[in-house]
């Protein structure tokens, strides 16, 4: 009856698609150590079956209504060289099969996620460009033009798009850009739809919520390095897309790796409600600050009764806690901006679109989506601080929330983006902090010291050997995972361990519907297995990013990346200025610590620096040093060098390949060491919120 009704599903979503199969349990892992789903993890998917509405298939429907084209292409090349998108490795996907590696619930969504093409949302008014990157981009036909709402992560991506309405529907200019919110996959590829010098003379509206120049780049640079390692897991960027590796992003496919842009608004919309017409399209946009981003908003078009829901209503919970690493998300707030557009749009709104996942038509259905997904921010807030404060822990609420079954029993409820488990986690952590109130956790000891007391207390190796695989053959994959990671962490050099932890981890991957929480476990069981993988870090620090990156965001991170050790006993004082903007700063080193401060100058400063903010980006961006703009005089120092020396000494070049599990860097003879980066250069960052995170 499973293989039915998923089967029924997918043939709603695509006309072609016939009976849905299972795979056969001897196709090939990617991986030479990889398995199959166990029996218990088949078990488990059969169980959630009986659970699941399979039988609402409106999000097939609507997520096929207004099918225009698709491109004759799938992949989308980079103007560097490289491929900026491959919707056509995500085809299997699209065979029918049922896939036992993957939760019924989220192959669903990676099925709705495989639209791809031009879609009409609004007849001769709305348009969008689905399944070319992580986003959706949108185009609204004003009396003359285009408005594009959120361009993409890339400008490859996002000029593809606007060539394809502009082939089917005819070219008109882009007279207006609008930024929901200060995420890359929203604002990335605005060089693939303007040109900056149209909208520096307010050719081109570029329109964004308060405060989004900061919002985009500052939440990913202080801990940008540890962000693009962690991306790596939720992500799940370097595993193949597979049945068995990456199957979907929940809000989309994957992140476009093109060229990142960003050209800075010219519009700010300030106030909680503010109406702004272009090319005759009125705009109603509402500032919904604190939820999904730091700064965001909805949009309404009264003329033709569209709610724009930005990323604040979608096709899933999204997170609360983003496990890539960014400040916890207000679950309330975001539940009470929703509730504020339910009833100042909601009521009268005829379709309700948005960045991610498809549109919704007809006003009950509109309400419907907006009070579950607005229910479930709000369930998942009340009922976590409701157990806390009965004594539930950040360390057992995982085990304790669950959503109601009303909720459950509705599909944009579910969290795939998020989860449940790591969501909830979230809601204490922003409240109560990490600390569970036992005093043994307020400050513990790091696993790498603790596990071997484990160890020692559990009889050694070959007894928790012995138990773990004992667990796993018996599908108890967490307590499995438990006891083995403490002997992991005791013994690094332990590939029996690592192993068997592999097995564990690789399990509950394919028991997961969060694809944030498949990936998390299934990039561990990559690396426990084959190392720590190779390549080039995804980069997003491009040259807008720099430039849009204040001098004091940037000194602010010089100061992170001072080793105090080496700093000791070391004093200093220097002034900055930079002429073509009249920025001043003084820079101190004291007590191991580099601090700054604006708008000042040190009387008697050991060093004074003279550098243009525009050469400065220079540095930031690694196209040159210091000591490559005093010789062509462009910078300049007065007083003793030996400070910025001491300085350059100091800094330590963050690289994101850190161990996250122990036991998987590569031996340091392997590979050859590569050139130190310069100092002063900003470090490749991890894709914001990535995208949508």
């Amino acid at each position: 009856m499973r293989l039915l009704v998923l089967g029924f599903v997918l043939a709603a979503a695509l006309p072609s698609a016939g009976l849905a199969q299972t795979t056969s349990p001897g196709e090939k892992h990617f991986d030479p150590k990889g398995a199959p789903p166990s029996t218990f993890t088949i078990e488990l998917r059969k169980g959630v079956y009986a659970t699941l509405p399979f039988e609402d298939q409106r999000d097939f429907e609507e997520a096929k209504r207004g099918f225009i084209a698709e491109p004759p292409y799938k992949k989308i090349m980079a103007d560097a060289g490289n491929v900026a998108w491959d919707m056509g490795s995500y085809q299997w996907l699209l065979q029918g099969k049922d896939f036992e590696s993957i939760h019924p619930s989220l192959q669903r969504q990676a099925v709705l996620n495989m639209a791809y093409g031009l879609y009409e949302v609004v007849p001769e008014k709305v348009y969008q460009v689905r399944g070319f990157d992580l986003a959706n981009i949108t185009f609204i036909k004003g009396d003359t033009g285009w408005i594009v709402f959120d361009p993409l992560t890339a400008k490859e991506t996002a000029r593809a798009a606007l060539e394809l309405v502009n082939e089917k529907l005819g070219k008109r200019p882009v007279l207006g850009v609008v930024y929901s919110h200060s995420h890359v996959d929203h604002f990335g590829g605005v060089r693939g739809v303007i040109d900056e010098a149209d909208a520096a003379s307010g050719k081109v509206k570029v329109i964004a919520p308060e405060g989004f120049m900061q919002a985009a780049i500052e939440e990913n640079v202080f801990s940008g390095n540890a962000m693009s390692r962690r991306t790596q897991y939720s992500y799940a960027v370097l595993l193949p897309r597979d049945p068995n590796g990456h199957a979907d992003q929940s809000i989309g496919k994957n992140v476009a790796n093109g060229n990142v842009g960003l050209i800075a608004p010219n519009v700010l919309i300030k106030k909680d409600f503010e109406d702004i017409t272009v090319d005759g399209v009125q705009m109603v946009f509402q500032n919904t600050p604190d939820t999904e981003a730091p700064v965001e908003m909805n949009t309404w078009f009264p003329q033709f009764k569209g709610f724009w829901a930005a990323e604040n209503i979608t096709g899933t919970i999204h997170n609360i806690y983003t496990p890539r690493g960014a400040p916890v998300r207000n679950a309330l707030n975001w539940s009470k901006q929703i509730n504020t557009a339910l009833y100042k749009f909601g009521q009268s709104a005829d379709v309700m679109f948005a960045s991610h996942s498809w549109p919704r038509w007809g006003n009950a259905r509109i309400q419907e989506v907006m009070r579950t997904q607005r229910d479930t921010y709000a369930n998942l807030n009340n009922q976590t601080l409701h157990f806390a404060n009965q004594g539930v822990t950040i360390n057992e609420i995982q085990n304790v929330y669950k959503l109601p079954p009303s909720l459950w029993k509705q599909w944009a409820a579910h969290s795939y983006h998020g989860s449940e488990m790591h969501n909830s986690r979230g809601v204490i952590n922003r409240f109560l902090g990490y600390w569970d109130g036992n005093p043994t956790n307020i400050a513990p000891l790091s696993p790498r010291d603790s596990a071997p007391l484990y160890v020692e207390m559990m009889g050694g190796s070959d007894k928790i050997l012995a138990k773990g695989k004992e667990l796993n053959d018996a599908g108890k994959y967490r307590e499995a995972m438990e006891i083995l990671n403490k002997l992991v962490f005791a013994q690094p050099s332990n590939q029996a361990a690592k192993d068997l932890l592999a097995i564990s981890f690789e399990q509950l991957g394919y028991q997961m519907e969060s694809p944030t929480l498949r990936n998390i476990y299934l990039q561990g069981a990559y690396e426990l297995r084959n190392g720590l993988p190779t390549g080039p870090a995804v980069r997003s620090s491009a040259p807008d990013v720099i430039r849009a990156m204040s001098t004091e965001n940037w000194l602010d991170f010089i100061g992170i990346s001072i080793d105090p050790k080496k700093a000791e006993g070391i004093r200093f004082t220097i002034n900055l200025f930079t002429p073509d903007n009249g920025e001043k700063y003084i820079i101190e080193m004291s007590n191991a610590t580099l601090t700054n401060i604006k708008g000042e100058q040190a009387e008697k400063p050991d060093l004074t620096v003279t550098v243009n903010r525009a050469d400065l980006n220079q540095v930031m961006m690694g196209a040159a040093t210091f000591d490559d703009l005093v010789k062509a005089h462009k910078a300049t120092f007065s007083g003793d060098r030996k400070p910025f020396d001491q300085l350059r000494g100091l800094i330590v070049a963050f690289r994101p390949n850190f161990e996250i599990m122990p036991g998987t860097a590569a031996k340091a003879a392997s590979a050859p060491a590569e050139k130190p980066a310069d100092p002063f250069t900003l470090p490749d960052m991890a894709p914001p919120d990535s995208a949508g995170d």
